[in-house]
């Protein structure tokens, strides 16, 4: 049963592995960052997340399927800037932070969505 902020704790779970990998490339944290399947949004997207979305509504199921381009977008985009940083490749670097911040702005959205939907 999807409650009140469920959505919005999903959010967090995203802003938090964006906090891991920033955190990494500023060397403050060994973060080495996972597959999309294996973070906590990525669990609930390919685990219970599709039925929780569909029980809201089927304009719900269809904006939770938006999610998962994005989202795989936005790990392969954090796996290269974490490898760029390692090899010391400042503005490669750079540019694929650029490219998970874009990324990220887009799956807030949808989740920001699914959040009002859900009221």
């Amino acid at each position: 049963m999807v409650t009140n902020a469920f959505f919005l704790k999903r959010l967090n779970d995203h802003v938090q592995y964006l906090k891991k990998v920033q955190g990494a490339i500023e060397d403050k944290n060994r973060f080495e960052g996972t597959d999309p399947h294996h973070c906590k949004l990525g669990e609930w997207l390919y685990g219970s997340g599709p039925d929780e979305a569909a029980q809201i509504s089927a304009e719900a199921r269809v904006i939770f399927d938006q999610l998962f381009e994005p989202h795989e977008r936005f790990h392969n985009a954090s796996a290269r800037a974490l490898e760029k940083h390692a090899a010391g490749d400042d503005a490669g670097c750079e540019q694929e932070m650029t490219e998970m911040h874009t990324l990220s702005g887009v799956l807030v959205n949808i989740l920001l969505k699914l959040d009002e939907l859900s009221h």
